[in-house]
This record gives structure tokens, sequence and C-alpha cells, in this order.
């Protein structure tokens, strides 16, 4: 695939070769495959500068993360560059020089692992490591086209890491395929007593449902770029032919987290990073990353801490939204900026870059950047799948599954993907099932209700509607049936089971349910959604309109009670 370079040739500003690779051992499960780690970690007797040269430390020993590659057999070429002190998104920000996009070296190739991503992009490595303290794992995969996955916090122990922001730092993994990415992160996850946030996580074992829920913020902006507005659309289309349902999320709380990353007492911990270099040698450091760590001096403790409950308060906020989907998804960046561009105006679009990313590790998600598709002009588009801690596994399965549909070549190589591989630490659940609402003929007890039984469909609960649905009484029905309609004007809670029914049963069950009914989303009581029963709008002129009585059991039991009534008045 061709680079297209600026004035022939780009400087080689991404990675810094070793006169001769760090082998790794023999055998293990990353026996012969090379990598480089961002210059932000540490190996032993090479110097760490973090792209800061008067920061310069030569550590005696391995990162963690290293030696663990190192064991499992992976060989170690050489360090990349970053933005400074891991403080960007663009990849500009460094006096090495500025790292290229893979594919067109005028635009930008994200941050802060900037070389990292490169050098997979370009084949030049297998893998690579990088760190993610606000999307630094994630932004630089993709708009190079390639994976970025970005484990749940203290999964990778940072011991041997020049931290960032300490609390939200995490390492990651880019490689050209997820199956690789995954293998990298069980040959290097384990919990490491040295590293203060090192943690033991269960991970999830089961991959998410056949018909899972995806959700999409309800407001997105991408910064006049019609070209990626149209590509998450597609992605959207990709996602649902997998068996995803979309479900709108509100984004403002998302927003208002990772807002608080840099606009809040929270940046002190970048400060604090680099304190002591910092307080001696801040002329040392290059714009806009000096005026970063200077703004962290400002605050006091008890700022920090009023900052600290104000996330976690919006944590309490956002926690509801995890019932109504199983995987939140964004696009990993909402456009691309040239090399010039950034350099006009290093801050804003820089912050743009990471609107998408910044309130993950501060809300201890997981996440994983895959590549979506190439636009007209030849740029990459990827997305972002993020889930609860621990999710990280079932979050590459899904990940994998939509790269391969995605049909792309591997990062700028032009090489085809390889055969997708199975997720280790993954066991199919037992039985799959998907949670479906009903409110009519199907509730139990009802006549209709033995269509779900004989399917081995079990009651999961009896909840009611958000207040924001009508009930209908559909005319010439047999049995008679409603038709449920939401409706934000006046509306009410309507009483519904939810059943879980065998997903190899739905289809059989749903070819059962005749016009004008069909199965969409219904929101719950609690604001969760669930897959249910709604009615064409057409089929609800001069129907009864029910909802008063609160459901459809009662509603029946209205009609048998005055019809027992009527009977019993002589003639």
């Amino acid at each position: 695939m061709m680079v297209h370079e600026e004035n022939g040739s780009a400087a080689a500003a991404w990675i810094a070769r070793f006169p001769q690779p760090v082998p790794g051992a023999g055998t293990g499960r990353l026996a012969g495959l090379r990598f480089a780690v961002k210059d932000n970690i540490d190996v032993a007797g090479v110097p760490t500068t973090a792209a800061c040269p008067a920061f310069e430390r030569r550590p005696a020993q391995h990162a963690a993360v290293v030696q663990k590659l190192l064991d499992a057999g992976a060989s170690l070429l050489g360090k990349t560059n970053l933005d400074q002190f891991a403080c960007g998104l663009n990849g500009t920000r460094s006096p090495y020089g500025e790292v290229p996009n893979a594919f067109d070296a005028r635009y930008v190739s994200g941050g802060s692992s900037s070389g990292s991503a490169y050098v997979v992009a370009a084949g030049e490595v297998d893998f690579a490591l990088g760190t993610d303290t606000a999307g630094s794992g994630r932004v630089p995969a993709g708009l190079n086209n390639i994976v970025g996955l970005k484990p749940s916090r203290g999964l990778l122990s940072a011991f041997g890491v020049v931290p960032a922001a300490q609390s939200a730092d995490c390492v990651s993994i880019f490689a050209r395929t997820v199956g690789l990415a995954v293998n990298v992160l069980l040959a290097a996850a384990g919990p490491d007593a040295r590293d203060p946030y090192s943690r033991a996580l269960a991970l999830r074992s089961h991959p998410f449902a056949p018909a899972f829920r995806f959700g999409v913020p309800d407001t997105l902006s991408f910064f006049g770029d019609a070209a990626a507005e149209e590509a998450f659309r597609d992605a959207q289309v990709r996602l649902a032919a997998l068996g995803g349902m979309a479900v709108k999320i509100p984004y403002a709380p998302l927003a208002e987290a990772a807002a608080l990353l840099y606009e809040s007492a929270l940046v002190a911990e970048r400060y604090a990073a680099v304190r002591a270099f910092f307080d001696a040698h801040s002329a040392e450091v290059i714009e806009p990353v000096r005026g970063i760590l200077e703004s962290g001096r400002g605050y006091s403790a008890a700022d920090v801490f009023e900052a600290q409950t104000r996330l976690r308060a919006i944590a309490q906020r956002v926690e509801p939204m995890w019932r109504g989907i199983d995987v939140l998804l964004v696009p990993t960046v909402p456009t691309h900026y040239t090399r010039e561009q950034m350099r006009a105006d290093p801050v804003v679009l820089n912050r743009n870059l990471g609107a998408y990313t910044n309130f993950v590790n501060l809300l201890d998600y997981a996440a994983i950047s895959v590549p979506s598709s190439l636009r007209a002009d030849g740029l990459p588009f990827g997305i972002t799948l993020i889930g609860p801690c621990g999710s990280d596994l079932a979050l590459a399965e899904l990940g994998q599954r939509y790269h391969h549909a995605a049909g792309l070549p591997q990062g700028a190589t032009g090489l085809p993907l390889p055969e997708p591989r199975p997720i280790p630490g993954l066991v199919a659940s037992p039985v799959q099932t998907m949670p479906i609402a009903v409110v009519g003929a199907h509730l139990s007890g009802m006549p209709l209700n033995g269509q779900l039984t004989e399917r081995g469909a079990t009651l999961l609960r009896a909840t009611t509607t958000s207040p924001r649905y009508r009930l209908h009484a559909l005319p010439g029905t047999v049995p008679p049936k409603p038709g449920l309609q939401r409706s934000m004007a006046g509306g009410a809670a309507i009483a519904l089971e939810v059943w879980s029914v065998p997903v190899a049963e739905v289809g059989s069950f749903l070819a059962l349910i005749p016009p004008p009914l069909g199965l969409g989303s219904v929101e719950l009581a609690d604001g969760s959604w669930v897959h249910g029963f709604i009615c064409e709008g057409h089929a609800l002129a001069g129907a009864e309109d029910v909802s008063h009585h609160g459901g459809w059991r009662a509603y029946i039991a209205s009609r048998a009670a005055a019809a027992g009534s009527s009977q019993a008045i002589p003639t």
C-alpha cells in the first residue's frame, strides 16, 4: 500500500532501533514475534526519555511487561517516539520529530503512543506496547487502521513505566489483528505488588449474547468531517448485522467525566508524576506540555478531593446505562487533522481527537479500538467498543468478528487479514438466551403464553415500562391483543413481563407474531431497554386507548367484570 510522504521522504522519527534485538526466550506463546515499546517504558540498560532528553534515566531492569513478553518468547527491536511525557493525542509533541500517519504523512499519527502505532501499521514489528491515560492506546490505532487494546486498569503492571496520571494509566497493546493483541495481553497480564495500582481481576468468561445491545451516544460531533460521520453510520449497520441492537444513551455525563481529566484538579496528577524533575527543569519541557504540567501546580489537596468526589458522583449517575446495553460504541476519533493544522492549533484540535476517549479510564472501563473502514480519501476510520471493567475478552471477541466483517487489510501493509482465532479464556454460555418483554396475550396465564413455555422460555421478572407508553386494544384480533406505542407527550407505565427465550427458539417464536405487531425496543421502569413487542402506528388509528388500566391483564379483567355485570341485570 502506498504511503504518501512530504518532500519525498519522511524522517524516521518513530523508532530508535537497538544495534541488536533483545532476544526473547526460545519458546513461549510469543516465540518468533518482534515488538517495540514506547519510550516511557523501561528497557534495562537503555535510556528512557519519555521524549524529553533532559529527563533521561538508564534503568537497571526491564519494566514488568517487557520482562513478561521476553519470557514469552518475543524479541524486542527498539523504542518508539511519543508525545512528550505522554501528554497529547496527536504525535507532534516530541523533540525527536513528528510521527506521520502511516497512510498519508501529511496527517497526524495520533498519540501519545505515536511511534508504536506507526511501526505496527507499517509492518516493522508484529506488535508494540503503548500507554493509555486519556486515549493514547486507541487514538493512534484508529488513525492508522490497526487494533488498539486498552485493558482494564491494573490488568497489566505499570511497574517500570513513567507515569502520566498514575491512577488512570494503562499499558496498551497495538497489533494488526485482535487475535495477536489478545495473545500479548494474556502473556503480559497478572498482578504485581510493585505497582500500587495493579490488581487481580476476574475477567468475564462468556462472550456477549448473539443478540446484544450496543449503546450509541445521543449527541455526536465529527467537527465537520462528513466522511467520518458517514463511516460511523456504516459501522452501526455492520454491528447490527452481527446481531446488535442500537440503543441511544445520554452522552452528557460521559463528556462531563472526560472534562475532569484536564479541566479540574485531577490534572494535578500529571504534575505529580514528574514533579521533582519539572520543578528543577521546567524549561526543558516543550509547549504545550509545559503548560499542562504547570497547570497542575495551582491546585490544593482539597481541590483534588473535590474533583475525585465529582468523578465518583458521575460514575454513580452513569452506572444504570449498563443495565440497558452490553457494550458502548463510539468513533475512536471523530476526524483527521494534518500536521500543519495541528501545529497551528495544538490545544483545541488535540482535545477534539479525544472527544470519545478521555472518560474510559476515569470510569474504570475496558476498551478496544478496531479498524472499520478506509474512507474515500484513503484515510482510516476506526471504532471503539467499550465495556465494564473485566470485559476485555468479550470485547475482543466482538471486536474480532467486527474487524473481519469489515474485510480490511492489515494496517498499511496491504496484506489480507489471517483467519480469526478463538479468544483464549472465553467459553460459550451453556444456553444463549434473549430477554423479550411481553405486554399482552403472552403474559403468564394468558391465551398465548404457551408459545413461550413450549420453547423453554422462563420468566425473568414482572415490571412496567417507563411512564412514556400508551396501550391500545387492537380491534378484531383473536385472541384479543394490545398495541404498545411509545409516547413522549403524556404516557403511562404499562405492566409487562420479561421472558428469557433461548436464542435458538427466537426465530420460530417471532414467526408466530402477526402484523401489525413486531419486535422493537422497550424502555423499562429502571431506565434499561429490552427487546419487546411494539405496534405499527397505522394500526392504532381508532383503537381504544386502555392505558389508564395500567396493563393488559387489568384491562381484560375489567372487560370480564363488565360482561358479568350486564348478564346479572334482569331483562
